[in-house]
C-alpha cells in the first residue's frame, strides 16, 4: 500500500528532472568536462529508466491517473526527456542508442499530442510550451543523427517537426499568461527554453545536411536571448525559493541557451558565442546543482506573491 501511495506522488512533470541534467550534460560534453558529462548522463539514465518503470506500473495499477496524466502539456516531458538522452548517446557515436530513444519519443509524442490539445486550457502557463519542446526535440535527435550519420535526408525530415514546433510555439505564446513571468513556479523559464530548442534544432538542422542561411540561425537565437534578461529580472523581482518540482524546467533552459549557442557558434563560426556558451555552462551546472540539493533537503517552497 505505501508504495502504491508513493507512486501516486510523482507527477508527469518528473520528466522534467531527465531533460535537465540530459541538457547540462550535453553542454559539459561541448565544453571538454567529459567525466562530469558522463556522470550527469548516468544519473539522467537513472532517473529516466525509473520513470519509466513507474508508468508501467501506473499503467497495470491506475490506468485512469494515467490517462488524466496524458491530457496535461507535463505528460510531453517524457517526449523531450527521451530525445536528450538519445542526443546525448549520439554525440557518444552510439547510433543505435539514438535511434531507441528517437522511436520511445515518437511513441510518446504520437497519442500523447491529441489529448493534451482536448484538453488545452487557456491562458496558457509555462508548462504549456511542452507542447512546442516535445516536437523541437524530435527534429533535434533527427538532425543530430543526420550529422553523425552524414544522411542529409534525416535532416531534411527534420524540417517538419522543426516547423511544427515553430507553430506550436506561436500558438501558446498567443494565449500566454505573461503574469507568470512573476508568479510561475518554474516552469515559466520554458518560455525562452522553447525557443532556445528552436535554435538548437536549426544549428543541428543546418550542419546536418541542409543549407539554412547564416540569418536564420541567427535571428532565432536572438529572439530566445531576448527572454533570458526578462526571467532573470523577473526573478529578482519576485524571489521565489524553495524546493518545486517545475524548477528543473528552470534549469532546461538554461541548459539550452548553453547548448543552442554551442551549435550555432559551429554553425556560423561565431566564436563570441563560443564563448558565451562556454561560460553559461557553468551557470547551467550550478542552477542544476541548486535544485537537487533543495530536493534533497526537500525546503519547503513558498507562495508566490502576487
Amino acid at each position: 500500500m505505501r508504495g502504491v501511495q508513493q507512486l501516486e506522488k510523482v507527477t508527469p512533470a518528473s520528466g522534467a528532472i531527465v531533460m535537465a541534467t540530459g541538457i547540462v550534460s550535453v553542454d559539459l560534453s561541448s565544453a571538454g568536462h567529459e567525466t562530469l558529462s558522463r556522470i550527469l548522463l548516468a544519473i539522467a539514465g537513472v532517473v529516466w529508466l525509473a520513470l519509466f518503470a513507474l508508468f508501467v506500473a501506473r499503467a497495470v495499477l491506475n490506468p485512469a491517473r494515467l490517462r488524466a496524466d496524458a491530457s496535461t502539456p507535463a505528460a510531453l516531458t517524457a517526449v523531450a526527456a527521451s530525445e536528450v538522452l538519445g542526443t546525448r548517446w549520439t554525440l557518444l557515436g552510439r547510433d543505435w542508442a539514438g535511434f531507441v530513444f528517437l522511436a520511445f519519443a515518437v511513441a510518446f509524442w504520437l497519442p500523447l499530442v491529441a489529448p493534451v490539445l482536448r484538453h488545452w486550457a487557456t491562458p496558457t502557463v509555462g508548462v504549456s510550451f511542452m507542447l512546442a519542446v516535445s516536437t523541437e526535440s524530435i527534429a533535434v535527435l533527427s538532425a543530430t543523427l543526420a550529422g553523425a550519420l552524414r544522411a542529409p535526408g534525416l535532416a531534411y525530415a527534420a524540417l517538419v517537426p522543426f516547423v511544427l514546433g515553430l507553430g506550436a510555439y506561436v500558438f501558446v505564446l498567443a494565449r500566454f499568461d505573461l503574469r507568470q513571468l512573476l508568479t510561475g513556479r518554474g516552469d515559466h523559464w520554458v518560455i525562452g527554453g522553447a525557443l532556445a530548442i528552436a535554435t538548437l534544432a536549426a544549428g543541428r538542422i543546418a550542419l546536418g545536411g541542409v543549407d539554412l542561411p547564416d540569418g536564420v540561425l541567427l535571428a532565432l537565437w536572438g529572439a530566445a536571448m531576448v527572454w533570458l534578461p526578462v526571467l532573470v529580472v523577473a526573478e529578482a523581482i519576485r524571489p521565489r525559493v524553495g524546493y518545486d518540482i517545475r524548477r528543473w524546467a528552470t534549469v532546461f533552459p538554461l541548459g539550452m541557451y548553453a547548448a543552442c549557442s554551442f551549435v550555432v557558434a559551429t554553425a556560423v563560426h561565431a566564436d563570441g558565442l563560443r564563448r558565451f556558451a562556454q561560460a553559461w555552462t557553468w551557470v547551467a551546472l550550478l542552477a542544476w546543482l541548486a535544485v537537487l540539493i533543495a530536493a534533497v533537503v526537500r525546503t519547503p517552497s513558498t507562495p508566490a506573491r502576487p
